[in-house]
C-alpha cells in the first residue's frame, strides 16, 4: 500500500512518529508501556502525565523509571508555571526520555484547578513561554498536545492563533486531538465522547502549516477507519495517535502497527503471552503484584471465542493468592485452542 504519512512518519527533528500511544492516566504505566511496545515495536509511546510539582515535591525517580525495552518513550508534563517546569525537566534529564511533552489537552477540573491542561488553550503566550524554559533545559524535543479548541473559541482562528504561538517559541510537533474541549458540564469521558471530531480542522492546519508535524488524535478505533482518514488528507499527518483503542483492544494497536510500519509482521499472541509471562516472572520477583501486570492486558483476546475467559482469568485469578505468572500463558493458549485461525478472525 501507498504510504499514507508525511515523509513516512519521519518528523523534522528526526523522531518518528507514524505511529504514537497516547498518555492515559493510570493505564499507561511501565507495565502497560511494556505490554504495547511488544505489539507495536517501532511505536511511540508516551508516559501517563506527571505534574511538575509531583515530580519536585517526591522526587523524578518515583515517577520516571521505566525499561529501556520501552524507547522511543516521551514524558508527558503538566504544569503552568515556568520556573517550575524548567525545574521539572532538569530534574528528568537523567532518566533519557526520547522527548518531553506539554499537556494542553486534559480537561478534567482536577488539572484545570491548577490552572495547566486544556484550558491553557486560551493563553498561548503563556504556553510559549513555557515551552522556551522547557527548551532551554534539554536537548530532546519540546512538543506540545493540545485540542482543536476549548469551549467557545473559535476552532479556526483560535486554533491557529495557538500553533502559530507555540511554533514561534519553538515547537516542531503538534498533536492534536480532533475535538474540542469543554471546561464545563462534560466529565473528563465525555469529553473523549460527545464534541464532535473534527478531522478536517486538523487537515486545514496542517496544511497551513506544512513546516510543521501534525499527529493525529482522537476517534481511530480501526484500520479501515485509519486507512480511510488518511487516504483523504493525502499525507499531510505525520503520524497517528491511538487512545483507548490502543488499550480496549491491543491486537489493533499490532494492526496499526503492521500498517504504518509496511514491512512488520502481525503480532504472534502466543510470543506475547510467552514473553509477558517471563516479565510477569521477573517483576514478581521484585515485588510486583501480578495483577498490575495483567490489568492492561485484559482486551488482549478481544474478538475471540473464549475471551471473555480470558479477561475472567487475568482480572480475577491474578488477584488470588498463590496465582503465579504462568497464569498469563496458561490463559492465553486455552483460548487459542477454542479458535481455528485466531490471527485471520482477529483481522477480519
Amino acid at each position: 500500500m501507498k504510504n499514507l504519512l508525511k515523509n513516512n512518519g519521519i518528523c523534522v527533528d528526526g523522531l518518528k512518529r507514524s505511529l504514537c500511544v497516547a498518555p492515559m492516566m493510570d493505564w499507561t504505566d511501565r507495565h502497560c508501556r511494556y505490554f504495547h511496545r511488544l505489539l507495536a515495536p517501532q511505536a511511540l509511546l508516551f508516559t501517563e502525565m506527571v505534574t511538575a510539582e509531583a515530580i519536585l515535591h517526591a522526587g523524578a525517580d518515583r515517577f520516571c523509571q521505566h525499561d529501556a525495552h520501552e524507547h522511543p518513550l516521551v514524558l508527558q508534563l503538566g504544569g503552568a508555571e515556568p520556573d517550575r517546569l524548567a525545574d521539572a525537566v532538569r530534574a528528568v534529564e537523567p532518566f533519557g526520555f526520547d522527548e518531553i511533552n506539554l499537556n494542553v489537552g486534559c480537561p478534567s477540573s482536577r488539572v484545570q484547578s491548577g490552572r495547566f491542561g486544556a484550558c491553557l488553550m486560551a493563553e498561548p503566550e503563556l504556553v510559549s513561554e513555557l515551552v522556551r524554559v522547557m527548551r532551554d533545559q534539554t536537548d530532546r524535543p519540546v512538543t506540545v498536545k493540545c485540542r482543536i479548541g476549548i469551549d467557545n473559541m473559535d476552532p479556526e482562528t483560535g486554533l491557529d492563533r495557538f500553533v502559530d504561538s507555540v511554533a514561534d517559541a519553538g515547537v516542531q510537533v503538534i498533536y492534536l486531538h480532533a475535538r474540542k474541549a469543554w471546561l464545563n458540564g462534560l466529565s473528563p469521558k465525555e469529553n473523549r465522547e460527545i464534541p464532535p471530531l473534527d478531522y478536517g480542522r486538523a487537515e486545514r492546519l496542517a496544511r497551513r502549516r506544512p513546516d510543521l508535524d501534525i499527529i493525529l488524535n482522537g476517534g481511530l478505533t480501526d484500520r479501515d477507519m485509519l486507512i480511510a482518514v488518511l487516504q483523504q488528507s493525502g499525507q499531510i499527518f505525520a503520524g497517528v495517535m491511538l487512545g483507548r483503542a490502543a488499550y480496549k483492544t491491543p491486537y489493533q494497536l499490532g494492526l496499526f502497527h503492521q500498517l504504518l510500519s509496511q514491512k512488520a509482521a502481525l503480532p504472534d499472541l502466543l510470543n506475547i503471552a510467552q514473553q509477558m509471562t517471563d516479565y510477569a516472572e521477573q517483576q514478581m520477583r521484585a515485588g510486583v503484584p501480578l495483577h498490575a501486570i495483567t490489568r492492561h492486558m485484559l482486551g488482549l483476546c478481544a474478538g475471540l471465542k473464549g475471551a471473555r475467559t480470558f479477561r475472567r482469568e487475568l482480572g480475577e485469578q491474578a488477584r488470588m493468592p498463590g496465582t503465579d505468572w504462568t497464569l498469563i500463558e496458561t490463559a492465553l493458549k486455552a483460548c487459542l485452542r477454542m479458535n481455528k485461525n485466531p490471527d485471520e478472525k482477529k483481522v477480519a
